[in-house]
């Protein structure tokens, strides 16, 4: 609407610029509701755009292979799987012998398991006596690997000094070297 519309109504001048007045907030609130519009529109075909670039990629996609892909990675996942578990009990059978050995006596891990039949030892079905067994065997065959399990025959006495000597320590001293007590 345009002021001179109104004046040629012949109302006056203080009117026609109320009248303006409120009209004018009714234009600014309508074109604020377009602008919001034209936005969510300009969101909207933003959106479509980016949805049919994404979909563009997938064009030329064949889902049979997908699926053969997807099932060659789950098989593959298996495979891993499988073989940290073959490791990890190798492992624990490692540690089993080890700790065998060490019971035993065993003064040289690695020469011992050399003499042990390891894949042999693995297929049993009750390992911790087999592997005793195994060991007891290697131990008759070839002691040198072992520690003795017999008693010393030329045991040391007790330290810390003599009672027939000074009973200090410089005169422990001169009495392990062959000379006189100092008196």
């Amino acid at each position: 609407m345009k002021a001179e519309f109104l004046k040629g109504l012949g109302l006056e001048q203080d009117v026609v610029d109320k009248i303006m007045a409120e009209n004018g907030k009714d234009v600014a609130a309508e074109q604020a509701k377009t602008t919001k519009a034209v936005s969510e529109r300009d969101n909207y075909k933003d959106q479509l755009a980016t949805a049919t670039a994404s979909l563009e990629k997938f064009k030329d996609v064949d889902p049979a292979a997908m699926q053969s892909e997807i099932e060659n990675l789950k098989e593959q996942l298996k495979d891993k799987d499988a073989e940290y578990a073959a490791k990890e009990a190798d492992r624990i059978f490692s540690d089993t012998v080890k700790e065998a050995i060490k019971s035993a006596g065993g003064r040289n891990e690695k020469a011992v398991m050399a003499m042990l039949d390891m894949e042999a030892l693995k297929a049993l079905k009750n390992q911790s006596e087999d592997i005793k067994k195994a060991l007891e065997t290697v131990k008759e065959s070839d002691a040198y690997l072992f520690g003795s399990d017999e008693p010393f025959m030329n045991a040391v006495g007790a330290t810390g000094g003599s009672a027939d000597v000074g009973g200090d320590n410089l005169s422990a001293i001169r009495a392990a070297m062959g000379l006189p007590t100092n008196k």
